[in-house]
């Protein structure tokens, strides 16, 4: 009976021989049988009770060991041979032979088993472009390669985690077997299969079944999938905007897509006119109107079967038309009645609003009437607004001015200005629009005041005119309207801006500002008591009429609005400076 060791490439191998006598064995002799039909004998070890041999011309010499052992009790002996750094020739049979001195013995035959495990497999796909389920014979897939196996490893392939099977017109596998210079094997499995449309969705992978010391071990390659090409059946067409309402100046795209792969070639065609296609299938059409409206068709082509295929759509392009408002611009008499309509062409059903002067709401629907016209309350901008309430991006509107004769209604303001000049604003409603006229003048002497500058403003229903005035004295502004059908006018006083200037000499702190004030009212007292003294002795011929002394007063040249007092003592004088009520010159003595 043959005994088999399984050991690893590049391992050791431990090759026991066993055997029973009453004394140790007196010679013991390993032999190792050629691989293949040469069954001869070549000895690698020879050993008896006075000599060791590990044979010099064989492979083995430096690789091989033998220890020897005999238990006497119970007649049990071994001689073990053991070899380092198995290779792949060490696969064959062992013989060990064995005797003693009454020259009993036997022989004992085992097989060495070498093993090496293969790489990973690796998968790779057969075509890149796509498998055609036309096809009339099975197509080249995938192929997968394990590599260094031994002994012979063995590929299985697998779709959808089901072993596949040879099966004639079907599934074809070819395998490539390859013993490489150091005996080690590389296995190629290449897979045919005549593909079905449900394949691309299908995994393909391969499956390596080797075998090691006292068992078997199996490993997966990657999963691929494969692409196939199957004919177009059926074409749809469909648009980026399903759900929502089209509107004039949107843009469309239809998609024309089929249930085949690759896609096949598309047309286009609107009222019988072909349209340019993009090269993914889709039509777009950019700012469209209502003459976009209609059905659309598109047909496919496949040139390999000849087929045709074909679907169509229809698109609705919603519009709205600018309003229409009768009577437009209109004049009105007092108490006169008017009717205005607002009309919109649209493709959907329309909600209308009236508005006067931009935001007070005054009716709903499309007729706005209006009764016994008066002005101002009648007179403004009515705006008509149309809106579609199932597309709110819809939406127009249009003013229309209406005005009502009447006179003018003014209402004059004015505005202080920092450097002393006053703005006036005279508004003035009326219609037709009236003409405004400003006079200006002294209040005191009547006489006209220049106008700085004049702005003018013109409004849907009157006219703004804007002035500006230096208030130096006090002024009556007065503003005048007129129109062809009254008069309106309206005045504003405006007092003088004062201007008074005080020389007065400096006095010490030490005092307190209460101080000087006092001292400066008992002064004006005691100047106007010897005025009027003076004067009723000057009348009464008691005062020379001389220009010399300094009881006279001195008369300096001074300006129309200005009055100038002097008084001059020993050590001070204070002079102060009037304003003259109405810019009148006074004499001295008054």
């Amino acid at each position: 009976m043959e005994d088999r060791v399984d050991v690893y490439l590049k391992d050791q191998a431990i090759i026991p021989c066993l055997y029973t006598l009453k004394e140790p064995a007196m010679m013991i002799v390993w032999f190792t049988k050629l691989p293949g039909k040469d069954q001869s004998r070549i000895r690698i070890y020879y050993y008896d009770n006075q000599t060791e041999i590990i044979d010099e011309g064989s492979n083995y010499a430096g690789r091989i060991q033998v220890s020897h052992s005999h238990d006497a009790q119970s007649g049990v002996g071994s001689a073990v041979l053991t070899i380092d750094t198995v290779e792949l020739s060490d696969q064959r049979e062992f013989i060990c032979m064995v005797h003693n001195v009454s020259e009993d013995g036997g022989e004992g035959h085992t097989r060495l088993q070498v093993f090496n495990s293969p790489s990973l497999p690796v998968i790779e796909l057969l075509t890149h472009t796509g498998i055609y389920v036309t096809e009339e014979e099975p197509s080249k897939v995938a192929k997968c390669k394990v590599d260094d196996g031994y002994p012979r490893p063995n590929i299985t392939w697998y779709k959808d985690r089901f072993p596949l099977q040879p099966s004639v017109g079907e599934i074809d596998i070819k395998e490539t077997v390859t013993v490489k210079t150091s005996g080690l094997v590389a296995v190629e499995s290449q897979l045919f299969m005549k593909v079905i449309r449900e394949d691309e969705d299908a995994i393909f992978y391969c499956e390596v079944q080797y075998f090691v010391p006292g068992a078997s071990k199996m490993s997966e390659s990657n999963e691929i999938n494969i692409t196939v090409f199957y004919p177009t059946t059926e074409v749809t067409l469909s648009m980026n905007t399903p759900e929502r309402l089209i509107k004039e100046g949107d843009t469309v795209e239809i998609q024309c897509e089929g249930n085949g792969k690759p896609q096949p070639i598309f047309t286009f065609t609107f009222k019988q006119e072909e349209k340019e296609v993009e090269e993914n299938g889709i039509l777009i059409l950019g700012n469209v109107t209502r003459s976009n409206s209609g059905t659309y068709e598109c047909r496919s082509l496949d040139f390999d079967t000849g087929s045709e295929f074909e679907d169509s759509i229809n698109i609705t392009v919603h519009y709205l038309d600018h309003i229409v408002v009768t009577p437009e611009e209109t004049v009105l008499d007092q108490m006169q009645d008017l009717t205005l309509t607002c009309n919109a062409l649209s493709s959907l059903p329309t909600y209308t609003t009236w508005y006067k002067d931009g935001w007070s709401k005054v009716e709903e629907g499309h007729v706005l009437e209006l009764h016994n016209a008066s002005h101002p309350k009648t007179s403004g901008k009515y705006t008509c607004e149309v809106m579609v309430p199932s597309l709110p991006e819809l939406r127009e509107q249009k003013s229309v001015q209406i005005s009502v004769r009447g006179k003018p209604k003014i209402e004059v303001t004015s505005t202080n200005n920092a450097d002393h000049s006053v703005n006036l604003t005279c508004y003035a409603q009326g219609y037709p629009i009236p003409n405004i006229t400003w006079t200006i003048s002294d209040r005191w002497t009547g006489k006209p005041v220049p106008v700085l500058n004049v702005e003018t403003q013109s409004t849907d229903t009157g006219v703004f005119s804007m002035i500006s005035v230096k208030a130096t004295s006090a002024l009556t502004a007065t503003c005048r309207a007129d129109n062809e059908i009254g008069t309106d006018n309206d005045s504003l006083r405006i007092d003088a801006i004062a201007r008074v200037t005080t020389t007065t000499q400096a006095i010490s702190p030490k005092g307190g500002s209460g101080v000087a004030i006092a001292v400066i009212i008992i002064c004006l007292l005691l100047i106007a008591i010897l005025g009027s003294v003076l004067y009723f002795l000057y009348k009464k011929g008691r005062l020379p009429c001389g220009r010399s002394g300094k009881q006279d007063f001195t008369k300096e040249k001074a300006s129309k609005d200005d009055i100038v007092m002097e008084m001059k003592s020993g050590k001070s004088e204070e002079a102060v400076l009037l304003q003259g009520v109405n810019g009148d010159k006074k004499s001295p003595t008054e």
